[in-house]
């Protein structure tokens, strides 16, 4: 027995000792270079060579000695940094003929010193990935004098800005952005990008902002923004800057803009002003998600519904600019926010006054695929429309102790608008045979009121992580539209002789209104150190009404003959009690997020017309969850989950009854039952620092069950009535994949990335009681390459094709499969004298498919010749050729459910403008040449 002990004893030995011989030792000394002083605190890594991953971390002692203990054998580098010191790198190998590894003294040199000698440039961390956030630094990017944010963050990964200045980040469009963690002119990202200049920017902040509530709980309630925060320098917070530019060009094309900012500390103000009929200024002043907007009615995801609009075209018009008509833009306005008292108390105001006319026509020709044959349409639209807006909106907050916060925000919007449509339409049989003619045309004005006002109650309690919030808001809108419709329409028997003709001559008055109250209060209690609950109850209180009257003639020019079947009043009032729970693990690198909400819906419409009555009552489910896991500090995974039940619209239920269009008629249906959908996300994010590699994956796919769907049937006589039913054994589905890969190439030293992305969906609706199956599916790849040499040239350029496929199970002819391609470029050469040549192009192919006989090409290019003056640049002459090819033809065309759509548009043409830009700055108590 003892000898079997002692030869136990000996393998165990053995086995240690061969295991220790496999495990290695780094250690050094950190010091400056010049004055011999140590540097404790040292940051030390050790990276595997292979993909940069992270495999111990230490930092110096206080006599700058450091020491890392258990490395299996294996290829590593060593990373040494230390604020404003340069870093240092060394590749090294372990194995079993290298025990330790001692460095003994390692000299670190600050960047001051190096940059007094020679630029010398290094591994810089150009990204840095924490949690769900991806941190940019800009001084790893090259920025150019004068050089926009726009500019700096054209050249992140997974970061696309198109020509309008509209921002797609990692595959997500409609980017918030902030300045310093504040909004700054609130719903216009552009205001920041083309206005704030680059060298004043410390870092960029890439992320999912959340709701007011999981930023203070700490707990994933599932509201997200994609978000860019932009981090000033310290010494870019003192001073003035701004730009001014004016424009005149040919065919009458002119351009003007005015920014000033000047920020003090914490104080910041900011004022603009911009005029302009070239489609380049002042038009992306988005309003259009607040309440008052067009649609008929909609349901919040709490289960509350609103009267948002006419729910037809007779309503003001919203003020959107998409690159159709030609606009004529007059914008301004000023920001102001500041901190103080200890940064206990802050507030961030806005006030923006601006005016749109957009005029214009449109001509399109559709398919409408039956069952039983096809209908084809021809429609020509001449438009004018005009829109005045103006928007005050304010947040303060105050600190009241160090655990009772108080957050208000405050906004008011006026909107006065004037609108023209003139529509004359032609349908036609499968056999060419005449099937009906219309002729319409609405005018209209409409003023528009819209009132917000919130209140965010915070108190921390005395346990670690308990906390009490009370969200509270208030917000009232009050829609007036007046106006006339005169429409005329001709229906033809199958020989295409005239059957029946319908007129249509009223008068139209429209007001709507509507007033919410909001409630919710949240606790939250630390079950564990690991472990949180959030439980949260909520009462809202909705009422609203919509009165729609319409008068027709007693004599000409006499509207006074109320109409009682195109005339409505109706009475809204909803009671709604929404409670939930949700819990929180977060440990390591993991955090988990579970739970779900409830809400009981209780309202009641009342035709105050018909004097009737509609009691309806239900419940509303909405789970969630979510799983995080950071593997590092530049690498995380993460997958939500969250659900909820959709009830059938107002509209759908029991429509306003319109005659804006007699071949489209609407019915109700009061047997509809809700539908539930489910949505799944994941994404991957990965950065390795010394080869500047980035990954980044996304996922999304969504399915609803028991869904509520169209049931279109059109008669002989081309009126198509449309209905909404359920079907119970179907599940319309969509999903999303993103993906992108980035890399510098070291060689050449140009960026390159890899992109690709698919998205597909399936769809049902009945077409003459027959179901149909609809299945869209988009498979994009890309690449996309860029290079910055430093006062000389820069170029981006991406490029990629795509292929399409649409097929219907109703009319399989009417299919659209076919390839298309799409890419853009933009660069610019530097040239002696301060001359030089800028330049983008944006090209778009639509191959030929089964419902298109014909393909689509057009290449936008546009070009500058400019020259600077002065040392730091700041004045520049300008040049430039818009559409130097004069393509751009106005054109989109679609096809879905069974039917086939192809527009041709009115847009803006080729011109050439001769332009003055001059940029102003002073900032840190001198003026400072921006190079």
């Amino acid at each position: 027995m003892k000898r079997i002990l002692l030869s136990a004893c000996f393998l165990i030995f053995c086995f240690l000792s061969a295991k220790a011989q496999n495990l290695h030792g780094i250690k050094g000394r950190v010091i400056d270079t010049a004055s011999t002083t140590i540097l404790g605190g040292t940051s030390v890594s050790v990276l595997n060579a292979k993909d940069s991953t992270l495999v111990k971390f230490t930092r110096a002692a206080e006599n700058g000695s450091f020491e890392l203990l258990n490395v299996k054998n294996g290829k590593y580098i060593l990373l040494v940094s230390y604020p404003k010191y340069a870093d240092f790198v060394d590749h090294f190998t372990l194995d079993s003929t290298k025990r330790d590894v001692d460095y003994g003294k390692i000299n670190l040199t600050g960047k001051a010193k190096l940059l007094a000698d020679v630029i010398i440039k290094g591994n810089r961390s150009a990204i840095k990935i924490k949690g769900d956030t991806t941190e940019f630094d800009p001084q790893a990017y090259n920025i150019e004098p004068n050089a926009k944010v726009e500019d700096l963050i054209k050249q992140f990964p997974g970061i696309e800005i198109d020509k309008d200045g509209k921002i797609t980040a990692q595959g997500q469009k409609n980017v918030k952005v902030l300045v310093d963690g504040e909004e700054f002119f609130g719903d216009d990202p552009t205001l920041v990008t083309k206005n704030l200049r680059a060298d004043m920017v410390d870092k960029v902040q890439l992320y999912d902002k959340k709701s007011d509530q999981a930023t203070f709980t700490g707990v994933d309630d599932g509201e997200k923004t994609k978000t860019l925060n932009i981090k000033l320098k310290e010494n870019a917070k003192n001073g003035y800057f701004g730009k001014a530019i004016a424009g005149v060009g040919t065919d009458g094309y002119y351009q003007g803009q005015v920014l000033f900012n000047k920020f003090t500390g914490k104080k910041k103000f900011s004022a603009y002003g911009t005029l302009g009929n070239n489609g380049q200024v002042g038009l992306n002043w988005e309003d259009s998600q607040k309440l008052g907007a067009s649609g008929g009615t909609t349901i919040s995801d709490d289960g509350g519904i609103y009267f948002t609009g006419s729910g037809d075209e007779f309503e003001g018009w919203g003020g959107q600019y998409n690159g159709q008509g030609i606009p004529v833009a007059r914008t301004g306005g000023v920001h102001f926010d500041n901190k103080w008292n200890s940064d206990k108390e802050n507030i961030n105001a806005n006030y923006k006054i601006g005016s749109l006319k957009v005029v214009g026509d449109r001509s399109t020709i559709s398919q409408n695929n039956l069952s039983t044959g096809i209908i084809n349409n021809t429609s020509n639209q001449t438009y004018d429309n005009d829109i005045f807006r103006q928007k005050l909106d304010a947040m303060y907050e105050i600190k009241l102790d160090t655990t009772l916060t108080l957050k208000v925000n405050v906004d008011g919007t006026l909107k006065n608008s004037t609108s023209f449509n003139d529509y004359s339409t032609l349908s036609t049989r499968g056999n060419n045979s005449l099937l009906n003619t219309s002729a319409r045309t609405l005018t209209n004005e409409g003023d528009d009121k819209i009132f917000n006002i919130n209140a965010f109650l915070t108190k921390r309690l005395k346990k670690k992580g308990r906390t009490l919030s009370l969200n509270l808001s208030q917000s009232t809108t009050d829609s007036k539209t007046e106006g006339y419709l005169n429409s005329t329409n001709s229906f033809y028997n199958t020989a295409g002789v005239l059957d029946s003709v319908a007129n249509v001559n009223q008068y139209k008055v429209n007001n709507i209104t509507n007033n919410v109250f909001k409630s919710n209060l949240a606790y939250t209690e630390p079950i564990t150190k690991t472990l949180t609950v959030v439980i949260n109850y909520g009462l809202n209180l909705i009422n609203g009404r919509s009165d729609r009257k319409s008068f027709n003639q007693s004599i000409p020019g006499r509207y006074d003959v109320f109409d009682t079947q195109y005339s409505n009043d109706y009475q809204l009032d909803q009671t709604v009690n929404q409670g939930g729970a949700i819990f929180n693990y977060k440990k390591g690198k993991t955090v988990i997020n579970v739970g779900s909400k409830f809400s009981g819906v209780s309202f009641k419409q009342e035709d105050l017309y018909n004097q009737k009555t509609y009691d309806r009552n239900f419940v509303n489910y909405m789970p969630q969850a979510m799983y995080q896991y950071n593997f590092s500090q530049q690498k995380s995974f993460r997958i939500n989950y969250n659900g909820n039940t959709n009830q059938p619209s107002l509209d759908q239920i029991q429509p306003i009854r319109v005659n804006t269009d007699p071949l489209n008629i609407t019915l109700g249906n009061p047997d509809l039952r809700p539908s539930f959908r489910s949505n799944i996300s994941a994404s991957f994010n990965s950065y390795k620092v010394l080869s500047s590699q980035s990954i980044y994956i996304y996922g999304y796919y969504s399915f609803t069950s028991n869904p509520i769907v169209s049931n279109v049937f059109t008669d002989a006589a081309g009126k198509s009535t449309f209905q909404s039913v359920n079907i119970s054994d179907k599940m319309p589905s969509n999903f999303n994949v993103y993906s992108s890969f980035g890399r510098k190439i070291k060689g050449v030293d140009i960026n390159t990335g890899l992109g690709f992305s698919m998205n597909g969906s399936t769809s049902y609706n009945y077409i003459n009681n027959v179901l149909n199956e609809t299945k869209n599916m988009t498979y994009s790849p890309s690449l996309n390459l860029s290079k910055y040499k430093d006062g000389k040239y820069n170029f981006y350029a991406y490029a990629g094709p795509s292929y399409t496929t649409t097929e219907a199970s109703v009319q399989q002819a009417a299919n659209s499969n076919g390839w298309g391609a799409q890419g853009y470029f933009s660069g610019s050469i530097k040239l002696p004298g301060k001359f030089e040549i800028n330049s983008d192009g944006e090209y778009t192919y639509r191959g030929k498919t089964q419902a298109f006989n014909e393909s689509f090409t057009q290449f936008l290019w546009n070009a500058t010749v400019a020259k600077k003056f002065f040392k730091a640049q700041n004045l520049k002459a300008s040049i430039t050729g818009f559409d130097l090819l004069n393509q751009n033809q106005g054109f989109s065309r679609s096809a879905s459910n069974g039917n086939i759509t192809q527009s041709s548009y009115t847009t803006i043409k080729r011109y050439f403008m001769f332009s003055v830009s001059w940029d102003f700055t002073k900032m840190g108590g001198g003026v400072k040449p921006q190079n």
